[in-house]
This record gives structure tokens, C-alpha cells and sequence, in this order.
């Protein structure tokens, strides 16, 4: 595994991000695990977030792209944070572009922040985390709509390796739909297996008992 993503799994654990315990999700299951990208609040975190961000989608969609949209309002962040990273890291200017929730009609009109997207542009989609892709349903059409664009990719900070509306993973789901790739910073799998049975900050945070239900999450709702 590389360096960058064993890091990242211990920033979550340290920015109170990656939780273990008994949470409900959006989606009525019960899971051992939470992820909760809002728990970033510090400039120093998003600094962080944003440089292994930029690595992750440096190391899958290279740096021939134009613009990294992150959907309201997580995504918003995101994407500043992401787009500073990849200039000071790789020294590639990328265009940040977000959407509204609700269209502007004064000013600065219309349904986008930040950078216009046009005819040519390579964009990549940034995410916290997708379970269900129900915001690539109503991202998608928004990036569509602005010309002749090509997605190239979605990158989210981990893969819960769960079933989205089938049988497959919500990441697998959007790569048959859509026609693009969806990777992940890293996922459930690579946090397992960096933190079980393993001390980290005096305390094994994955243990036996812990390993035991998310095996048992996992018969359910995994992805086979």
C-alpha cells in the first residue's frame, strides 16, 4: 500500500473522520463504520485533504484535465482545497467549478461557482464518499448540460466496497452507467488491513470484536 494512503487512513481515524461503533446510515443500515467528511473544519485538514486528494487523482487520471467539479456542498471545499494541492504539488493549474443548489438570478448568474465549464474541457468529479450515486444523478446531467465536456473520472475518499442500488458496489454502479472511472482514495479493505490488530496512538482501534462486525456487515450488504 502506498505511503500517501496509509496516512490518509490515519488522518480520518485523527480528524475524527472514520468512526467505529453502531451507526445508522442515510440509507437505514446499520453499519460499525461512519464516514464524515464534514468533521474536516481546520485549515491544516483541509490543506492535508487536499494534497491526498490530488495524489490519489494524480495517480488515476494522470494531470490531462482542465476542471475539478465538487457538487454542492461537501464537494465545495473539496475542490478549492484540491485544485491548490494539485498546482503546488505537480504544477498544473486546474479550474475549480461548483454547483448551486439554487440558480443565482443576480450577478454572478446561473447554476455554477467558481470556473464556467466549455466546449473541450476534461473535468474530474470529487466527492467525500458515495453510497448510492444519487449525486452523480443530478451532478452529471449539470456538467452535461455545458457543452461538449468529457467526465473523466469521480474520485471519493473511500470505498465503503458495499452494494449501491444492486448487486454491485455504488463505485461499480457509476462506472456501468456512466461510462467513467470512480476510484477511491483508499478503500474499506486497505483500512483493515493498515489498522487491524495493529497499535496506533496506544490503542488497537480495529480489534477482533470490531473485525467481527464488519465481517458480519459485510455478508450483507458487501459487494461479492
Amino acid at each position: 500500500m502506498e505511503q500517501y494512503k496509509q496516512e490518509f487512513i490515519e488522518f480520518m481515524v485523527d480528524s475524527n473522520v472514520l468512526k467505529f461503533g453502531d451507526f445508522t446510515l442515510k440509507s437505514g443500515r446499520k453499519s460499525p463504520f461512519f464516514m464524515n467528511a464534514g468533521a474536516y473544519v481546520t485549515g491544516a485538514q483541509l490543506k492535508r485533504l487536499g494534497e491526498y486528494y490530488a495524489k490519489a487523482i494524480h495517480d488515476n487520471f494522470g494531470d490531462d484535465f482542465d476542471v475539478l467539479f465538487g457538487p454542492a456542498y461537501k464537494g465545495i471545499p473539496l475542490s478549492v482545497a484540491t485544485t491548490i494541492a494539485f498546482h503546488e504539488l505537480y504544477g498544473k493549474e486546474i479550474r475549480y467549478c461548483s454547483n448551486r443548489k439554487e440558480e443565482k438570478d443576480h450577478g454572478d448568474a446561473g447554476i455554477l461557482l467558481g470556473s464556467p465549464i466549455k466546449d473541450g474541457d476534461r473535468v474530474v468529479i470529487i466527492e467525500d464518499v458515495t453510497t448510492s450515486g444519487k449525486s452523480i444523478e443530478e451532478t452529471f446531467p449539470i456538467i452535461k448540460a455545458q457543452g461538449d465536456v468529457k467526465i473523466l473520472g469521480l474520485m471519493v475518499s473511500l470505498n465503503r466496497m458495499e452494494k449501491g442500488k444492486g448487486d454491485k458496489s455504488a463505485l461499480d454502479e457509476i462506472r456501468e452507467k456512466y461510462g467513467f472511472e470512480a476510484k477511491a482514495i483508499v478503500t474499506m479493505a486497505e483500512v483493515i488491513e493498515h489498522l487491524y490488530n495493529k497499535e496506533y496512538n496506544g490503542k488497537v482501534i480495529i480489534d477482533d470484536t470490531l473485525k467481527k462486525a464488519i465481517d458480519s456487515y459485510y455478508e450483507i450488504y458487501g459487494v461479492k
